[in-house]
C-alpha cells in the first residue's frame, strides 16, 4: 500500500515541478513546437458529440500549441496552466482565454466544456489526489462530455523524476480511476503509433462522461 503525502508534501509536489516548468519554460517550448499529436486532437473532437464549434478545456496547455491548433479549427478554446511563463506564453500565442490555476485548486465553472485535453499533464497529479481532480474535470464538462487523457505509463509508481513529480500508471489503474471519477472509457492505445510496445511510453484514453 502506498504512503500517502501529507500537505505539506502535496504542496511540494506542486511548487516544485511548476518552479521546474517556469526556469525551463522557452526550452520546453522550443522542444515540444514540432510534437505531432494530432492524433489525440483527432481522438477528441472525433468522439464529442454535436455539431461543431465545441468548447475545449485544454488542461496543461503549456505554450499554447495545442490551444492554436483547436482555434485554428474553429472551436472556443480555453487554456489552463499552473505554469505563469507558460500562462503568458499561451496568452500571446494563441489570443485565447488562459486560466492559471494549479491543477490541485481548481476551480472551473460547471458544464462548460464539451471536451477536456490533458496531454500528458494529469501524471503530474498525485494518486491520492486524482479522483478528486478527475471529479472536478467531471463537473466541468457538459452532459456526455468528453475527457482526453495521454500520460507516461509505468506499473503504478509515483515520485520525483529530478525537479518533477509523476505517476505513471498502467492501463488497468488508469481505467480504474477514470471509471471511479463517473467516465465510460471510449477507447485507448498506445503512443507514438505503428512502433512495438516497448517503443510506445505513452497511454491514452478516450471516456465520455455519464451520470
Amino acid at each position: 500500500m502506498k504512503k500517502l503525502l501529507d500537505l505539506d508534501a502535496l504542496r511540494e509536489t506542486s511548487r516544485e515541478t511548476l518552479r521546474h516548468y517556469n526556469v525551463n519554460a522557452q526550452s520546453f517550448a522550443e522542444g515540444t513546437r514540432d510534437h505531432d499529436v494530432s492524433q489525440n486532437v483527432s481522438a477528441l473532437l472525433g468522439n464529442i458529440e454535436g455539431r461543431p464549434p465545441f468548447t475545449l478545456l485544454d488542461l496543461g496547455c503549456g505554450p499554447g500549441r495545442d490551444l492554436i491548433t483547436f482555434r485554428d479549427l474553429g472551436h472556443e478554446a480555453v487554456g489552463l496552466d499552473g505554469a505563469e511563463e507558460f500562462v503568458k506564453m499561451a496568452r500571446a500565442a494563441s489570443g485565447c482565454e488562459v486560466l492559471h490555476q494549479d491543477f490541485l485548486r481548481l476551480d472551473l465553472p460547471e458544464g462548460r466544456f464539451h471536451g477536456v485535453f490533458a496531454n500528458a499533464s494529469l501524471f503530474h497529479v498525485p494518486s491520492q489526489l486524482l479522483p478528486t481532480v478527475l471529479g472536478q474535470l467531471h463537473t466541468a464538462l457538459r452532459s456526455r462530455g468528453v475527457l482526453f487523457s495521454s500520460n507516461p505509463r509505468g506499473e503504478n509508481q509515483e515520485g520525483w523524476q529530478g525537479t518533477r513529480y509523476g505517476a505513471y500508471h498502467d492501463l488497468e489503474s488508469w481505467r480504474r480511476f477514470v471509471s471511479e471519477a463517473g467516465f465510460v472509457e471510449i477507447e485507448h492505445y498506445y503512443r507514438p503509433p505503428g512502433r512495438p510496445r516497448s517503443e510506445q511510453p505513452w497511454l491514452a484514453m478516450v471516456a465520455r462522461k455519464i451520470g
